[in-house]
C-alpha cells in the first residue's frame, strides 16, 4: 500500500462511544503529498442530532448553538469521501476516529472503507517510545514542535499537528523512513459496519418483542365469545378454536 499522498484525520465527538448513540461534532483531515502539507485540507463542523454535555465542551469547546445550523454527516459524507480517495489514512488512536467514522457511514448508509489503509501513529509511537506517554501533546513536545496556540482541541488544528509529528517521527520532511511502516486496512482497526446492521437489526426485533401487551375492553371479550358461539352452533360443533383450547 503506497503512503505518498496521506491523508492526516481527527475528528471531536460527543463522547466516547458511538454504540451508545455519541456522534462526532467535527472532522478535520488534511492532505500530505510527497511528504509535503500541499494545502489542500477538508473541514467541517456536523449537527449530531443530540446533546453535547458540558464536560466534553470544556476539552474542544464545541457546544449545542455552535453546531445546532451545521449539517449532519450526511450531506457531507460524499465529499469526504471523494476527499481521502486513494489516500492512506494516518490517525492518532485509529480505533476511536475510525468508530465514529465508520459508524457515522453505516447510520446514513454509506459506502464502507473497511479497505482503506489506515496507519495508527499511536500503535508506532508506542513501538518507538514504549513506557512513555505517547499523547499529541507528549509528542510534539518530544518532536519540538509548537503547540502554544492550541488551547482547546479542534479537528483540523489536531490533524495539523499530527502532520508534524508524523513526519519526525518517520524522518523529516527531507527523507523518509516509510517503508517501516505498517499500513493497515480500517477493517483492522474497527469492525462496525456489518455487526453494526445486526445488532441493530436485533435491537429492533427485540424492542417490537417485548412491548406491552395490547389491552381488549371486557365488552370486546364478551362479543368476542358470543360469535364463537354461534359459529359453534352453526358448525355443529365444528370450530377449530375451541378445539385448540
Amino acid at each position: 500500500m503506497s503512503t505518498m499522498r496521506l491523508i492526516m484525520l481527527d475528528t471531536e465527538t460527543t463522547g466516547l462511544s458511538p454504540q451508545n448513540g455519541d456522534r462526532m461534532v467535527e472532522i478535520g483531515a488534511i492532505e500530505v503529498s510527497h511528504r509535503k502539507l500541499t494545502g489542500r485540507t477538508f473541514h467541517q463542523y456536523l449537527n449530531p442530532e443530540r446533546h453535547i454535555p458540558e464536560e466534553v465542551v470544556r476539552i474542544h469547546g464545541i457546544n449545542n448553538d455552535k453546531v445546532k445550523d451545521s449539517p449532519t454527516f450526511e450531506h457531507v459524507a460524499d465529499a469526504f469521501l471523494e476527499f481521502i480517495q486513494g489516500a492512506t489514512l494516518v490517525i492518532h488512536n485509529a480505533p476511536f476516529d475510525l468508530g465514529f467514522l465508520m459508524n457515522e457511514l453505516n447510520l446514513f448508509e454509506k459506502p464502507e472503507i473497511d479497505q482503506v489503509p489506515v496507519i495508527d501513529t499511536l500503535e508506532l509511537a508506542r513501538k518507538q517510545h514504549p513506557q512513555q506517554r505517547n499523547n499529541l501533546d507528549a509528542l510534539c513536545d518530544r518532536y519540538g514542535i509548537e503547540r502554544g496556540h492550541r488551547e482547546l482541541h479542534g479537528a483540523l488544528l489536531d490533524s495539523e499537528l499530527l502532520a508534524e509529528v508524523y513526519l519526525s517521527m518517520t524522518g523529516g520532511r527531507q527523507f523518509s523512513l516509510e517503508m517501516g511502516v505498517q499500513a493497515k486496512p480500517a477493517s483492522s482497526f474497527v469492525q462496525i459496519s456489518k455487526a453494526a446492521r445486526s445488532r441493530d437489526e436485533k435491537a429492533e426485533t427485540a424492542k417490537i418483542m417485548r412491548r406491552d401487551p395490547l389491552l381488549v375492553p371486557q365488552d370486546d371479550h364478551e362479543a368476542h365469545e358470543a360469535m364463537l358461539k354461534r359459529i359453534h352452533q352453526e358448525s355443529n360443533g365444528q370450530l377449530i378454536w375451541r378445539a385448540v383450547d
